[in-house]
């Protein structure tokens, strides 16, 4: 078992490696070995799950946090929170289709293990990138924004380590991905339109829940929810006084966050993405939670291929990693 000095900080180093640059060569030189062995099988999507205790740490995390992103689930059996959260990961994992690997730990029989990592509370999500931990989240955390984490940590994994994941053979134990739900939504899509050509922000807001509810998924509905939810946090505001207390007052996260949505509304994308890319770099805490997720909210408006939104989650993932 290899962690040690851990804590809730940012990336720490394992025993494994001591800097980003020798957690690259050694991932490197893992994928090269495997390689000329004839390079790693494809897995089972059963496999993308796997329990880890102290003993098999080191070959089930670190040894394959070279080849992918393993992200660890601190959980126990009296956590009720974990019975949510624990589930919700193990669907994604299986819907990343190998992009990372989910490791199940639980507390109450590795001790040790949780004490290294310095958990104070249940659940507690973390990732191992490359011989590389990094804290991720505690609690029961709403869907997308798990969805945005696990993204950036993709991300990073691939930009820094050249880590693309691991096949996923979906016949080799039966069990292909489970199919999204399928409409009809023509009559919500249409409401939530209608909705927003009457000026009714409320209803197309509604509408595209309705959608999402059934299929969280469904691309228009989210775009269009994200559209409309700006539309509703912007139609009472003074854009002057907006401008004026964010010139004025740069530590206000408030102020910031409501110059951004307003930036977006006006076609200025960059400058909406800059300013909270900016506001998450100089904050901590809540604060800096408050303006991410705000900026991924504004992801969704503009698209997540629009290059844009691209160039902003390269910086995000610079200035939180």
């Amino acid at each position: 078992m290899q962690p040690r000095n851990m804590s809730m900080s940012g990336v720490v180093d394992l025993a494994a490696v001591k800097a980003a640059g020798e957690a690259k060569t050694k991932a490197e030189q893992v994928r090269a070995e495997a390689a000329r062995q004839g390079g790693s099988a494809a897995v089972p999507p059963s496999a993308l799950v796997v329990d880890v205790d102290e003993a098999g740490f080191e070959r089930d995390v670190i040894q394959r946090s070279a080849e992918v992103p393993v992200v660890l689930d601190f959980w126990a059996e009296w956590c009720e929170p974990c019975k949510q959260l624990g589930p919700l990961l193990e669907r994604l994992a299986v819907e990343y289709n190998g992009r990372f690997l989910l490791a199940k730990i639980d507390v109450d029989a590795n001790q040790m293990l949780m004490q290294q990592f310095g958990i104070q509370g249940i659940p507690a999500v973390f990732a191992v990138v490359a011989g590389q931990a990094l804290p991720l989240f505690q609690g029961a955390v709403p869907e997308a924004q798990i969805r945005e984490t696990l993204d950036q940590l993709i991300q990073v994994g691939e930009e820094r380590f050249g880590l693309t994941g691991i096949a996923v053979d979906a016949e080799a134990d039966g069990s292909a991905p489970a199919a999204r739900p399928v409409g009809p939504y023509d009559a919500l899509l249409e409401a939530a339109m209608s909705a927003l050509d009457a000026g009714d922000l409320a209803g197309a807001v509604q509408a595209y829940k309705n959608v999402l509810a059934d299929d969280p998924a469904h691309p228009e509905a989210k775009l269009g929810l994200a559209q409309a939810e700006l539309l509703a946090r912007v139609q009472d505001l003074d854009p002057a006084v907006v401008r004026k207390n964010a010139a004025d007052n740069q530590a206000d996260v408030a102020a910031q966050i409501a110059a951004a949505d307003l930036d977006l509304v006006g076609g200025h994308v960059e400058d909406a993405f800059g300013r909270l890319v900016e506001t998450v770099r100089r904050t901590a805490g809540d604060d800096r939670d408050a303006a991410r997720l705000r900026l991924l909210e504004l992801f969704e408006v503009i698209g997540i291929d629009d290059p844009r939104v691209t160039a902003a989650r390269q910086a995000l993932a610079r200035v939180l990693f």
